[in-house]
């Protein structure tokens, strides 16, 4: 989500990825996929310079170690262990 301020000065988040495209008339408007427009207050460069930060943040993440590919720390040893089944021998 990227802030923006509406021009009546009250700011609000919008999900970037719904954004179809951004005009200057001279006032900035972002039109959603939906047909739904919002003027606001940032110029083009700003409102296009939030969704690179914002995506970028998502890729940055994404390249981060997955939590659940790290082997879990045990604290203490475990009590029970798996048991082979019958007639398989270890």
């Amino acid at each position: 989500m990227i802030s923006l301020t509406r021009l009546s000065g009250t700011t609000f988040l919008l999900n970037a990825d719904l954004i179809e495209r951004v005009d200057c008339t001279p006032d900035t408007v972002v039109t959603l996929v939906d047909g739904t427009k919002y003027i606001v207050a940032e110029s083009l460069d700003e409102v296009r310079d939030a969704v690179i930060d914002y995506r970028s943040t998502i890729v940055a993440r994404a390249a981060l170690p997955d939590a659940s590919s790290v082997a879990p720390v045990r604290t203490r040893p475990g009590r029970l262990s798996a048991v082979p089944p019958r007639g398989v021998t270890p």
